[in-house]
């Protein structure tokens, strides 16, 4: 008796993943560590100083993280409603942050109680952020006004009520410690002096603006609202110079590496995306398990954290350079033990003694082997096989076929089995590589359960689905071949091609040059 042959499946060839500078860098953080928050991680901001903590705004908490540390080292709880922008001022000695009843709270790092406390706002403050002179404060509320205040004094210095709807994002400027910029919901970005009583410059993203950025030398600002990123000229008077809309849901949060030559974005869409600033072209990409709120990123680029709406904390921290060299060093040797030998060629006086290979065959191939039909197509049609290798699936289904007993394994199906394989085989009918295979079978489930359409509806969508592919594919193949036959009338006038042939006839001493055309 032969031995079973197992199934063989048609191998396609894949392209390669495009392995670029990007992607070993960003490839290079260690498996991420989930910290649970009391509730969506608002806000998450670094503190920009030795060992670089960073401050995650969390529900009516703020918590302060180590940069390896699991657990919150300080906490600020003193709010009697939702706490909002904790936010670190440059030299990281002092934090401030908004709240649900509008007053402004600035603490001290290593105290606990509120050293000021700002009120004038009559609505939730969101935006808080310190100008780079760190004596003075700027917010953004509900209240749709934009204010300046006084540290020392704890005094208003002056209120902008130019945004008609709620101001939620801002920034300051790094080169100018009189200029900070303000996003609101009313689709605008105001740009303030506090020079002067009435905004700057005023920029139309188009959408609810939920984050800004302004770059390190505070010639281009980023603005990021519904599905846009959009990148604009300060310096020609807020020129639009790009919009990128590379996410499928809003965009949260901004940030920029350490460097200034790459741009993160997070989304509700469960993505951070990395564009180059030069090109302005995603570079990389995470997924995360739920849509994104905030977003920072260490001096350095040593951490990555993410903040989502299940109040998950994603923290991840780089892989040490040098432990990676070591481990590489360590494993040579083992790696040129394992395949010493295998490159030996047996001389002709050799006697060769070659070990039985035993093989292990799959669950479809031993019910295939044990004539077992309708057990082996159940095999796989199981959702790991028919989502990731559907090639497995589609071998055994021409196995069979070859044996005939293709028409006997798809006979004598429930409902939910036969909505199985409709779905299955309305989902890649279309594919090339399926369709031989999957016509036929199709043809022989239409065959066999036509009697009984009608009597559920979850099979008669289904059938519906698999018309429609059908159609729309039939469709796709008369425009391509219209497509085909305007080309070959094209290829064909530029295959007629004019031959000039040179002739001399010497008569009376006069050479002619007589022309011919040829038609191929």
């Amino acid at each position: 008796m032969a031995a079973y042959k197992p199934v063989v499946v048609q191998a396609c060839p894949k392209l390669g993943e495009r392995i670029t500078q990007d992607t070993l860098y960003w490839r290079g953080y260690k498996t991420p560590v989930q910290i649970k928050e009391f509730g969506a991680v608002s806000k998450i901001d670094f503190s920009p100083v030795p060992p670089y903590n960073y401050a995650v705004t969390a529900s009516s908490r703020i918590h302060i993280y180590g940069r390896y540390s699991q657990e919150p080292i300080k906490t600020f709880s003193r709010f009697r409603d939702a706490a909002y922008c904790a936010t670190y001022r440059d030299d990281g000695r002092l934090l401030a942050a908004g709240s649900e009843d509008g007053s402004i709270c600035l603490f001290d790092v290593s105290g606990k109680a509120p050293l000021r406390q700002f009120e004038g706002h009559t609505k939730p403050v969101h935006l808080v952020g310190f100008l780079s002179d760190k004596y003075r404060i700027f917010s953004g509320g509900d209240d749709y006004s934009s204010k300046l205040w006084d540290i020392p004094s704890a005094t208003e210095i002056i209120s902008y009520s130019e945004h008609t709807d709620y101001v939620r994002c801002g920034c300051a400027s790094k080169v100018n410690a009189d200029v900070f910029i303000t996003g609101s919901y009313d689709h605008t970005v105001k740009l303030f002096d506090a020079r002067t009583k009435s905004s700057v410059m005023t920029i139309e993203h188009g959408h609810p603006v939920e984050s800004v950025l302004l770059f390190p030398s505070g010639g281009l600002l980023v603005s990021a609202g519904g599905r846009y990123v959009k990148v604009w000229d300060v310096l020609k008077g807020g020129q639009l110079l790009v919009s990128l809309k590379n996410h499928h849901k809003t965009v949260t949060c901004l940030c920029l590496n350490s460097s200034g030559q790459r741009l993160l974005s997070g989304s509700l869409d469960r993505h951070v995306k990395i564009y180059s600033t030069t090109s302005y072209k995603v570079v990389h990409s995470f997924n995360y398990a739920t849509s994104i709120l905030s977003l920072a990123l260490s001096p350095e680029d040593e951490t990555i954290v993410v903040g989502m709406t299940n109040g998950v904390l994603n923290v991840k921290h780089r892989k040490p350079e040098e432990k990676n060299e070591n481990s590489q060093k360590k494993r040579q040797p083992a790696y040129r033990t394992y395949v010493k030998g295998r490159s030996y060629m047996p001389k002709q006086e050799d006697f060769c003694v070659s070990k039985p290979v035993k093989r292990v065959l799959r669950k479809y191939d031993k019910l295939l082997r044990s004539f077992q039909s309708s057990k082996a197509l159940d095999a796989v049609l199981e959702p790991p096989i028919m989502l990731h290798t559907p090639e497995v699936t589609v071998a055994v289904m021409q196995e069979l076929h070859r044996r005939g007993t293709l028409r006997s394994a798809l006979a004598g199906r429930d409902e939910k089995q036969v909505n199985l394989l409709l779905t299955f085989v309305a989902r890649r009918v279309i594919e090339p590589r399926f369709t031989p295979v999957l016509v036929i079978v199709a043809d022989m489930i239409t065959d066999i359960y036509q009697p009984v359409v009608g009597q559920s509806a979850i099979v008669d969508k289904q059938f519906l689905k698999l018309q429609q592919a059908i159609g729309k594919e039939i469709d796709y193949q008369e425009e391509l071949l219209e497509v085909l036959g305007m080309m070959d009338t094209l290829f064909a006038t530029f295959t007629k091609k004019r031959d000039t042939c040179l002739e001399e006839n010497k008569s009376n001493g006069v050479t002619e040059i007589i022309e011919t055309n040829r038609n191929y």
